[in-house]
C-alpha cells in the first residue's frame, strides 16, 4: 500500500491581524493541502474556533482555570478575533474508561459553567469512537498501522534502543557501534511489516474481544530513527474489558490519547489547539496521524503550564492527597482544584482575574501564591459584608455595665450601634449591634503581660472597644489554672479619659457559636520535590472550634444559601480576613438550630504583625533592643578614651600589658613581663591609629 503523498509547502496568509501571536515551530505533516483548507474555510467562514478538553479523570484545578481563559477569551485577544466570531468546544477527551467517572464528568461541567464560560457545544471524544475506529483500520490498509504482541517490557526496551541509537547519531557516532541492534525482532520489531490482511484480521479479533488485556496493540508506522521518542510507533489502540461511563459496554478496544486529540480536533473544525509545554514533542505525532489520514491540520500552540507556589497540580498526586486522606477530599479549601478555591471563597472574578494577570506565554516560571492572595483581596474587599467575630473567644463581664447604660441614655445614645455593611458602598447597607455586659474578644486581644509592642488588653491596661467608642480597662483576671477564663473589665466613656492606643473588635453575649477554619500552604516549601508527601504541612487547616461571631449575620448565614457549586455568603471578619460560609454548615436561622462553619480565604492586607506576636518573639526583640542599647552605651563609653589610654583603659585589653611607652602610649610588654616584638608593636600602632580616626569621627558627628 503506498504512502500518502508528501505534505505540501506552506503557503502565506493570515486570517486575523493577530495570527502570528500564537505561532509555534513549523512541520512539514503540519501543512494542509489547498483542497483541506478550501474545505475549512468553506465550514467556518469568519469562525475561529478553540477547544477545552480535559480528561474526565478528577476534579479541574486552577491550571484548567488558566487553560480555560486562554480558550474561551485570551486567544481571541492575541488573534483579534471580534467578539461575534469567537467559539470555543468543550470536550471530555474520554479515551480511559478504567481512570473516569460520573463523579468527575458532571463536576467539569459545573466548574465550567461556574466560572462563566459558555461554549458552543459540549462533545465527547467517546462520540467519535466508530469514526477513530474506521480511521485505524484506514491506516492499517495503507501500511502505516499494525497489531503487535509485544508486551510492555519488550516495547519499552525497543524505544530505549532507539532512543540511544538517535542520541549516537545526533552526536555523529556509529549507532551500530553505540546501540547495535540484536535482532530484527527488537528493532524494528517483529510484528511491524506484517501483512495487512493479518493485521485488519487480528484488530476485528480485538475489537470483538477475543483477546486478553495486554496481549495486543494496535501501533503506527512511525519513524524509530526519530529523535523525538514520541514517533517511536506509538499505541493507537489497546483492549480494555471496562464499561466506559458514556458509551456503554459497546468497546472493548480503546484509543490512545495521542491517536485520538487531533482526529477529533479536526474533525470539531478546530482552528487552534492549544496546550502547555509538555505537550510540545506530541506535535509530531499530532501532525503525522492527521497528514497519514489527510484530515485537516488545525493549529497548535504550546503556552508555558501554571506552576504556582506551595501546592502541586499533577492529578496523580492530588488523587493521592484524596485516597490517603491528607486532605478532606478533592474540594478541600487546601485543595488548588476549582471546587476546592470555590470552597475556601474564591469566586469566579478571583480566579479569571488572576488568571487575565498571568495571561499566556512560553516561558517557564513559578508564581507566588501571594499574586493569587492579592487578587482576592483586591476583589472581595468592596464586596464583602462586614462583621466582629472572635476566633478564640475569652469571656469579658463589663462590671459597671449597667452604670454605663444609664449614662449613654442619658446622653440619648445607648448600647445598640448601626454598623456599615461596606465602608465604602452605602448600598450595601448597615447592621446594628448591641454591647450587652458580658461580651466575648479574641484571644490574640489579651495578654498577661504587656509590652510596649503590644496594643491589645492587659491587666491595669486601656483599649478602645470599637463602634462603642469608649474605653476598656481589665481590673481583673479570672484564671483555671494556667488558662483565661475570664476578664473582669469596666467601661470609661468619660471626657478626658485616656487615648487608647487601638480599637478591638468584640461579640455580644447572644453571639452566633461557630467553627472557623484558618487555612494556610498544603506544603512547608514554595515548590515541592519528589519527596512532597514529606513536605506537607502539618498546621494547612487550624480549627477554631468554639469561635462566636455577631448574630446580626443570621440570616445571611442560613445553610439554605449554601450550595458546593456556587460562591457561598462571604463576610470580612474585622481584623482577621475574609471568609466564607462552608459547604458542611447546617444552620438554620430561624430556630439558631444545626451547625455554622466558615472557611478563612484570605487574610487581611493590612493584617498587623505586632499584634500577634507570642511571648516568645516578644522575649526576642525586647534581647534584640537590649542588646543594641548596651552596644551603643559601649561605643560611647570607648569614644571617650583618649588614643594614648586605649590599652590601659579599652575593656579588651584589661590586665593584658605590664609597660607602656611615655610618649605613645603603645605597649612594650605583657603583663607578665614579656617583652613584644616589633611586629606586634607595629600593629598595635595600626589599632591605635584605627581608634583615633573612629574617636575623631564620632566627636564631628
Amino acid at each position: 500500500m503506498a504512502e500518502p503523498a508528501a505534505p505540501p509547502v506552506p503557503s502565506g496568509g493570515e486570517k486575523y491581524p493577530g495570527e502570528k501571536a500564537l505561532s509555534a515551530r513549523e512541520l512539514e505533516w503540519a501543512v494542509n493541502t489547498p483542497a483541506l483548507l478550501a474545505d475549512h474555510a468553506a465550514a467556518n467562514g469568519p469562525i475561529v474556533r478553540t477547544r477545552f478538553p480535559p480528561e474526565p479523570n478528577g476534579f479541574l484545578h486552577i491550571g484548567h482555570a488558566k487553560s480555560m481563559n486562554m480558550n474561551f477569551s485570551l486567544a481571541f485577544e492575541k488573534l483579534g478575533v471580534p467578539a461575534e466570531n469567537r467559539r470555543t468546544i468543550f470536550r471530555y477527551d474520554d479515551t480511559n474508561p478504567e481512570a473516569e467517572e460520573e463523579e468527575y464528568i458532571d463536576s467539569l461541567r459545573r466548574d465550567v459553567e461556574w466560572l462563566g464560560w459558555e461554549p458552543e457545544r459540549t462533545t465527547y471524544s467517546s462520540d467519535n469512537f466508530d469514526k477513530l475506529y474506521d480511521f485505524a483500520v484506514i491506516l492499517i490498509k495503507k501500511g502505516l498501522a499494525y497489531v503487535c504482541d509485544m508486551t510492555k517490557d519488550e516495547m519499552e526496551a525497543q524505544r530505549d534502543l532507539a532512543r540511544r541509537r538517535a542520541a549516537a547519531k545526533s552526536d555523529g557516532r556509529d549507532p551500530d557501534s553505540e546501540a547495535p541492534i540484536p535482532s530484527p525482532d527488537v528493532l524494528p520489531g517483529r510484528n511491524r511489516d506484517t501483512s495487512v490482511e493479518r493485521n485488519l484480521r487480528l484488530f476485528e479479533e480485538m475489537r470483538l474481544g477475543l483477546h486478553d488485556e495486554g496481549k495486543l496493540t494496535l501501533r503506527l508506522k512511525m519513524d524509530f530513527e526519530s529523535s523525538n521518542p514520541n514517533m517511536y510507533d506509538l499505541v493507537a489502540y489497546r483492549i480494555k474489558y471496562t464499561p466506559h461511563p458514556h458509551a456503554g459496554e459497546g468497546w472493548c478496544v480503546y484509543p490512545a490519547y495521542d491517536f485520538t486529540h487531533g482526529i477529533c480536533d479536526s474533525l470539531e473544525r478546530i482552528d487552534y489547539s492549544i496546550c502547555t509545554l509538555e505537550f510540545e514533542t506530541r506535535r509530531e505525532p499530532y501532525y503525522w496521524i492527521l497528514w497519514a489520514l489527510d484530515l485537516y491540520r488545525p493549529k497548535v500552540y504550546e503556552m508555558s503550564r501554571l506552576n504556582i507556589e506551595y501546592t502541586v497540580l499533577s492529578k496523580r498526586r492530588l488523587l493521592k492527597l484524596v485516597m490517603a486522606k491528607h486532605v478532606r477530599g478533592w474540594d478541600d479549601p487546601r485543595m488548588p482544584t476549582i471546587s476546592g478555591l470555590r470552597r475556601r471563597g474564591y469566586t469566579k472574578e478571583i480566579l479569571n482575574g488572576f488568571c487575565d494577570d498571568l495571561g499566556a506565554t512560553r516561558s517557564k516560571n513559578v508564581v507566588e501564591m501571594g499574586k493569587l492572595y492579592q487578587t482576592a483581596r483586591l476583589r472581595l474587599g468592596p464586596t464583602s459584608r462586614r462583621a466582629m467575630a472572635a476566633l478564640d473567644p475569652i469571656r469579658v463581664v463589663i462590671t459597671n455595665f449597667d452604670n454605663e447604660k444609664k449614662a449613654e441614655e442619658g446622653r440619648g445614645d445607648g448600647m445598640t450601634f448601626d454598623v456599615d455593611n461596606s465602608p465604602t458602598d452605602p448600598s450595601m447597607g448597615s447592621h446594628k449591634v448591641t454591647l450587652t455586659s458580658t461580651v466575648y474578644i479574641d484571644s490574640t486581644d489579651f495578654r498577661l503581660k504587656d509590652h510596649p509592642t503590644y496594643y491589645g488588653l492587659a491587666p491595669d491596661k486601656i483599649v478602645g472597644l470599637k463602634y462603642h467608642g469608649g474605653n476598656l480597662k481589665c481590673d481583673e483576671v479570672v484564671k483555671d489554672g494556667d488558662t483565661v477564663k475570664e476578664l473582669r473589665c469596666t467601661l470609661d466613656k468619660s471626657e478626658g479619659r485616656p487615648k487608647p492606643k487601638t480599637y478591638i473588635t468584640w461579640v455580644p453575649s447572644d453571639g452566633i457559636p461557630c467553627e472557623v477554619r484558618v487555612y494556610g500552604h498544603l506544603f512547608t516549601v514554595p515548590e515541592p520535590t519528589d519527596r512532597w508527601e514529606e513536605e506537607l504541612n502539618p498546621e494547612s487547616e487550624v480549627v477554631y472550634p468554639n469561635a462566636v461571631v455577631d448574630p446580626s449575620v443570621r440570616e445571611y448565614a442560613d445553610a439554605r444559601h449554601v450550595d458546593r457549586w456556587r460562591s457561598n455568603p462571604a463576610l470580612q471578619f474585622e481584623r482577621f480576613g475574609y471568609f466564607v460560609v462552608d459547604t458542611e454548615t447546617t444552620f438554620d436561622s430561624a430556630s439558631g438550630g444545626g451547625k455554622l462553619v466558615f472557611n478563612r480565604t484570605v487574610s487581611l492586607k493590612e493584617e498587623s504583625f505586632k499584634k500577634e506576636l507570642n511571648e516568645e518573639e516578644l522575649a526576642e526583640i525586647e534581647a534584640r533592643r537590649d542588646k543594641a542599647k548596651k552596644d551603643k552605651e559601649a561605643k560611647e563609653a570607648r569614644m571617650q578614651i583618649d588614643p594614648a589610654d586605649l590599652f590601659k583603659l579599652a575593656p579588651e585589653f584589661a590586665g593584658k600589658y605590664g609597660t607602656y611607652d611615655e610618649k605613645t602610649g603603645v605597649p612594650k610588654t605583657l603583663a607578665d613581663g614579656t617583652e613584644l616584638t616589633a611586629s606586634a608593636m607595629k600593629k598595635l600602632k595600626k589599632e591605635q591609629a584605627k581608634h583615633a580616626k573612629q574617636v575623631a569621627k564620632f566627636k564631628k558627628a
